[in-house]
């Protein structure tokens, strides 16, 4: 917590600029006790703060108390069902669809700030109209301040795991209400006020395995420029390869193997 915190003030002193400081980790965030405390600490500076989260925990108000320090708080629903929440997210199996819900609805109505809902489509797994119409109903009830959906973009876990097209994602964008964005995860406007370094990339791609153009994307480089850091990486065994499709991604080996 402390070398959070310290982190955090060093890049302000260092005129630090984002459009938001997002709390979200290799794992689910509000499950660090003191999660709450790291947003209390920016709600006292300029910059928004974004949680992510899958919701699972917003069913304990103690972390739905925490949660509400964030400015804008991102939960994932990509599921209609029980059946449904253990193909497209593999669960616990004490975790339970329906409490979870009721958990989101519970923070709903106690959250004054923004709340997103991030739906992650499988292509032939949720992606029918049909069960796509049943998670946007229960969107409805969430009401949600804006409804994102997402689909694959790096290397699933599981290689049946299939991202959707483009106009498969518009088409089905139109069941929700209101009617769902297509995010780029990568986006920002900030990106060319970043000073880079192979530190910064590296760092980038211990979260997630990225494709040249999406580091690009991130730092506000030419993919020529970024293609010389990811040389030098790739030459000191920092970092491999990962061929997905007709995509190239970067990644790190794992040191704890």
């Amino acid at each position: 917590m402390g070398a959070v915190l310290d982190e955090l003030n060093d890049w302000l002193k260092a005129d630090g600029e984002a459009d938001y400081i997002t709390l979200s980790g290799s794992g689910e965030p509000t499950l660090h006790s003191r999660f709450g405390d790291v947003l209390g600490f920016l709600q006292t500076i300029k910059t928004p703060s974004l949680l992510l989260t899958n919701g699972t925990m917003l069913t304990i108000p103690d972390v739905r108390e925490a949660a509400s320090r964030a400015d804008i708080v991102k939960v994932s629903l990509s599921a209609w069902d029980q059946h449904s929440f253990q193909v497209v997210n593999r669960p616990h199996d004490q975790l339970n669809f329906e409490k979870i819900v009721e958990g989101l609805l519970e923070f709903r109505s106690q959250f004054k700030g923004e709340l997103w809902l991030e739906v992650f489509l499988l292509y032939g797994i949720n992606s029918m109209p049909n069960d796509v119409e049943k998670i946007a109903a229960y969107a409805k009830k969430i009401q949600p301040d804006c409804i994102q959906l997402n689909t694959v973009t790096r290397p699933p876990a599981e290689d049946f795991a299939e991202a959707l097209l483009q106009h498969q994602m518009v088409e089905l964008s139109d069941l929700f209400e209101p009617t769902a964005e297509l995010i780029n995860e990568f986006n920002s406007t900030h990106a060319s006020h970043q000073q880079v370094t192979e530190d910064n990339i590296l760092d980038m791609l211990k979260r997630r395995p990225c494709t040249s153009v999406q580091i690009a994307s991130a730092f506000g480089l030419h993919t020529h420029e970024v293609a010389k850091y990811l040389g030098k990486l790739l030459h000191e065994k920092h970092i491999f390869m990962v061929h997905r499709n007709t995509e190239i991604y970067y990644t790190v080996w794992d040191t704890n193997k």
